[in-house]
This record gives C-alpha cells, sequence and structure tokens, in this order.
C-alpha cells in the first residue's frame, strides 16, 4: 500500500483510527478460551466489529510470541484473514525489531514476504545499517521509533548531546538514509506538545501515534501540532477497545469504543479538509 492510497482510505472512512491487536488470554472472554484458536477467534471478531471505523491493524507480535508456535500460526491466521477480506486496511508488525544488516534483512523477510505486512516498527539504536534492509522493500514501510508514549522514553530520547535532543538527530539522520521516503515514525500521544518540533524535521511523513485511551494522550492535542495537509496521522489504540468488555458481546463494545474515537476523527477530519 502506498501512501496516497492510505490517505484516499483515511479520508474515504473518515477515520485515521488504527486498532491494536494484543491479545492476552488472561483478558479474553471466557467462552472464547473453549475454541480451538482463541487468540485468532477473538482478533477476528474485533476485526469484524471495527473494520469500516479503522484504516489499520497493529498486531503487537509480543502477544503472539508469548504464546510460542501456537501462537505465531494464530498471528499467521490474523494477518492471513485481514489481506484476504479487508485488503484496503494498512497492517503494521509491532515488531520493533533492529540488528545488525544481514539479521534485519532476514526480519524484513519475515514481515514483509511471508507474513505480508505492509509495514513494521523497527528500533534506530543500532543505525542505518539495521534499518536501511527494511526500507530496500518497494510499497513497504518501516516505521521507526522516535518519541515514545512510556515514561522511560525520557531516559535517553530526550537527553541533549550537541545542543539538540536525541530523538531529533535519529529523525535528522534516518532522513539521509537510501529509501527513506519509506521511513514512518513512531510519536507518543503522551508526548502532544513535542509533535510541532517534529513536524518541523519530518512536515510530509506519516507518524504512528499510540497512547491514545487507556495511556491517557489526547487526540485533539496530537491533531492540534502533529497533522499535515495529508493528515499524516496513524493513531492507534488498543486496550480501549479490544477489552471495552469481557463478555460474550465483546466484540459490539469494541465497535463502541472504536466509533467513539471515529466520530471523533470525522470532526476533526470535517474542520480540517471538509471530507
Amino acid at each position: 500500500m502506498t501512501t496516497q492510497q492510505l490517505h484516499e482510505q483515511i479520508l474515504q472512512k473518515k477515520s485515521f483510527l488504527c486498532v491494536g491487536l494484543d491479545p492476552d488470554l488472561t483478558k479474553m472472554p471466557p467462552h472464547l478460551l473453549e475454541t480451538e484458536d482463541p487468540i485468532f477467534e477473538f482478533n477476528k471478531a474485533i476485526i469484524d466489529a471495527t473494520q469500516d471505523l479503522a484504516v489499520g491493524y497493529k498486531p503487537n507480535t509480543a502477544f503472539f510470541e508469548a504464546y510460542g508456535i501456537k501462537g505465531w500460526m494464530s498471528l499467521q491466521k490474523t494477518i492471513n484473514y485481514i489481506n484476504e477480506n479487508f485488503p484496503e486496511q494498512f497492517t503494521i508488525a509491532d515488531a520493533k525489531r533492529g540488528d545488525i544488516g544481514n539479521t534485519s534483512s532476514m526480519y524484513a523477510k519475515a514481515f514483509f514476504e511471508d507474513l505480508n505486512f505492509d509495514s513494521v516498527t523497527v528500533a534506530p539504536y543500532m543505525g542505518k545499517d539495521s534499518v536501511e534492509p527494511f526500507l530496500a522493500f518497494e510499497n513497504k514501510h518501516t516505521i521507526m521509533l522516535a518519541l515514545t508514549s512510556n515514561e522511560g522514553a525520557f531516559d535517553f530520547q530526550t537527553l541533549t548531546t550537541n545542543g539538540t535532543e536525541l530523538y531529533k538527530q535519529v529523525l535528522e539522520t534516518s532522513k539521509t538514509w537510501k529509501n527513506s521516503e519509506n521511513l514512518m515514525y513512531v510519536v507518543g500521544a503522551t508526548k502532544a506538545e513535542y509533535f510541532a518540533d517534529i513536524r518541523k524535521i519530518v512536515p510530509d511523513s506519516f507518524l504512528l501515534v499510540p497512547g491514545i485511551g487507556a495511556q491517557g494522550g489526547s487526540l485533539s492535542e496530537v491533531c492540534k501540532y502533529g497533522m499535515n495537509d495529508k493528515v499524516g496521522l496513524l493513531v492507534n489504540s488498543a486496550r480501549a477497545i479490544i477489552y471495552a468488555s469481557k463478555g460474550t458481546d465483546f466484540a459490539e463494545k469494541a465497535r463502541e469504543e472504536a466509533l467513539k474515537v471515529q466520530q471523533e476523527m470525522e470532526e476533526i477530519l470535517n474542520s480540517r479538509f471538509q471530507v
């Protein structure tokens, strides 16, 4: 999927919502645990209930890998289900990979070729040769951690070296890498005040924004400082949507929560773009 196609989906659906798929057997409705593949059945129900309100899905691979080979098979079934039934959805493998070049190449093949995700999250700490193997894939997107929403983000990301915060140096440097036009960036919603500075460095890039909902980020603040003339935002919500209920009505409740977010997004888009 190209960024232009993603932009068109956003305007068509009046939404830039990405639903995070973080399946945890301890939080799922008990009746699903009796099925052959509870993780897939949970994901499928959430996807079916929200696909017209969202433009993307972000399975967090840790929540699949934790269950071994069965979890990995559930991940494969989930991405296959999305690609086969809702090919307009932008898919993100939230894997946060990043290693020396030949290892990154294998990670890229795993997520882009075998599983056929549209994008994957990566950590930039090892630098250029750990990220460029992901960028080499045509019409695939590499979503690099820039400024995250967790408390520990301040341990390193905002430290000043040579008069500039580290996250800004990471952003500036990444623009010089081969195929950098395939980069997107993770910027946490709880860091809304930083978006204006980030947009000065990467004005045209899509930003994946976690931290709305359970983590307390403000959608209006994120849009105020982070939205560009192509929208340029994918706002992720996971727990607030997928765990809205632990009963048999979990999918309906998930839809209700997703609809609340989508309606707020529609108001913002209408005020900015007259969609």
